[in-house]
């Protein structure tokens, strides 16, 4: 290698500016690091059109290197997260004559910001975030709910500058921001303020989204980054505060939020607080209640309640479904509307419905090997379950621990769930029909009622939710509902479930609308797998009412 080509490599390697270099048909053959930061692209993928953002980026720069000869080309070019980046392209030739020379800068920047975007990360800056606060606040004030301004230092980020120098710390601060983009939706905004310091202003119907904000990008800045072949790990401390709850303008809720900010750098860093003591006192309880649930995996605190599903027209038990209780040693019963939500938000839900699914085929083999009559059980899947590249691994893997034939497992599945990508979910079903077990559609009628997709979802059981249910004896709209989800089912060949069934009018009306099985307090509340297990030696329920 030439001592020229050093030089250029140095050059290249080293200065702030993202540059892409051409051959003489003006086709990208090199980028250098800061177009790495700056696009969120690997130079491998940008260049060999590695991934579907990466060959729109590439097709994009290709333009304004041909367009660019004259003057500067803006235009969109698109990040490795699928955002837009509003770039300058400036295109000089090299002396060689064989290469060109594009040069990326944020729309506008020209070291001046001028459209209110920082010129390392791309991200917006303050000389637009009060607009961005005023915006959004605008917004809730039409619509409602509220805005949670999270204010966020980088902690102790002096300590990198000085350990690796000023480069590597501009690259750590353009990953963070890379980080940050993906913790927020697109109706939210990531801010660059100055130096180590970031805001997001988020519009949200629920101030305890804010909670589930903050920990999100904690956990986010906590994964150590890769930094010229350095591990290198930093936290963040948070200040959050909202609107209208803590000020009634954009300054004063910044002002609130600093301050905010302030406390948890004095609170021992890698945490958020919020101003208002109410809110930190909600996010301390829910941090507990998030600990108090590791704490009772560990320890088997949870159990399996069995519900039966009754023949409507024998009351014979024909099936169960399984639920989780949590029984607290201190504190006894947990709802489980309060935990089930964290463990979603959490990811434990994975681990927890996991566990469910074993207990579940456990006591099935259970009851079989006691020589009771073996009646399938359904088991819940949460969204964050289904979307889980696992979860078909998992299946198969209790299956055969357990040695559970599969057709005494069915996995309840919610009508939202389908509907993000309709394609991958059918190939999932699929999947999970051939191993042998069944498909419920659980709530039918509340989610997106997909009839249109209905045929193609390989399923073999729709639920009516108690909703359709509760007033079929009273009110003609909702028993018409109830009707054609039967007939519905019936010409499909599906079996049909009516949840939140309470009293004998209920049972009445499904059995003279042909309904095969009813679920609710009529017949039993969820109980535990002894008390389940007298109910299969009965054989059947009378009902209660």
């Amino acid at each position: 290698m030439t001592e020229d080509h050093l030089v250029l490599d140095a050059i290249l390697e080293n200065i702030r500016d993202a540059v892409v270099v051409a051959d003489a048909e003006r086709v990208p053959v090199r980028v250098n690091k800061a177009f790495e930061l700056l696009t969120g692209h690997t130079g491998g993928s940008f260049l060999n059109n590695g991934s579907p953002h990466a060959s729109i980026a590439h097709g994009q720069i290709g333009q304004a290197l041909t367009q660019a000869a004259a003057t500067p080309w803006r235009g969109e070019i698109r990040r490795a997260d699928g955002s837009p980046l509003l770039a300058d392209i400036s295109v000089t030739a090299i002396a060689d004559g064989a290469h060109f020379l594009a040069l990326l800068r944020p729309a506008g920047d020209g070291g001046g910001n001028k459209f209110g975007h920082d010129s390392l990360t791309g991200l917006p800056n303050r000389d637009i975030f009060v607009d961005r606060v005023e915006r959004a606040m605008v917004q809730i004030n039409r619509v409602g709910g509220s805005v949670a301004l999270l204010m966020m230092g980088l902690d102790r980020f002096t300590l990198v500058n000085d350990a690796l120098g000023h480069a590597a710390g501009d690259r750590l601060l353009t990953e963070v921001a890379s980080r940050l983009r993906r913790c927020i939706r697109e109706t939210d905004t990531a801010v660059r303020l100055e130096g180590d310091k970031f805001a997001l202003v988020m519009t949200m119907a629920d101030v305890d989204d804010s909670v589930i904000v903050a920990e999100k990008v904690l956990a986010a800045v906590k994964e150590p980054f890769g930094i010229d072949g350095q591990e290198v790990v930093v936290t963040f401390s948070i200040g959050v505060a909202l609107y209208p709850q803590d000020a009634q303008s954009a300054e004063g809720l910044i002002k609130q939020a600093e301050n905010a900010l302030h406390h948890a750098k004095v609170s021992g860093r890698n945490n958020y607080q919020f101003f208002s003591k109410d809110m930190n006192n909600k996010a301390r309880s829910r941090l507990d209640l998030e600990a108090r649930m590791r704490r009772a995996l560990a320890n088997e605190e949870f159990v399996v309640f069995y519900q039966p599903k009754v023949s409507a027209e024998n009351n014979r038990i024909v099936g169960a479904e399984a639920l989780i209780r949590w029984i607290d040693p201190d504190r006894g019963m947990i709802n489980p509307g309060e935990f089930i939500p964290v463990a979603e938000e959490t990811g434990l839900i994975e681990q927890i419905g996991t566990w469910v699914l074993r207990r579940s085929c456990l006591q099935i083999c259970e009851w079989q090997s006691e020589g009771l009559k073996t009646v399938k059980v359904s088991v819940n899947v949460s969204a964050r379950q289904f979307k889980s590249r696992a979860l078909l691994d998992i299946v198969t893997g209790v299956l055969a621990e357990t040695g559970l034939a599969a057709k005494w497992l069915e996995l309840e599945i919610t009508e939202s769930m389908l509907m993000n990508d309709v394609e991958v979910a059918v190939k999932k079903m699929t999947a999970l029909r051939d191993l042998g077990l069944g498909l419920s559609i659980d709530d039918f009628g509340t989610g997106y009622s997909s009839l249109s997709y209905l045929g193609r979802f390989p399923i073999t059981t729709l639920k009516i939710d108690r909703a359709f249910i509760s007033d079929v004896d009273s009110n003609p709209k909702t028993a018409e509902i109830a009707r054609a989800i039967i007939g519905l089912s019936r010409g499909l060949n599906l079996e049909v479930v009516a949840e939140g069934c309470e009293i004998a009018a209920h049972i009445q009306f499904l059995k003279d609308n042909g309904c095969d099985t009813v679920q609710g307090f009529f017949y039993s509340r969820p109980v535990p797998a002894d008390q389940f297990r007298q109910m299969l030696v009965d054989g059947f329920l009378p009902g209660q009412g």
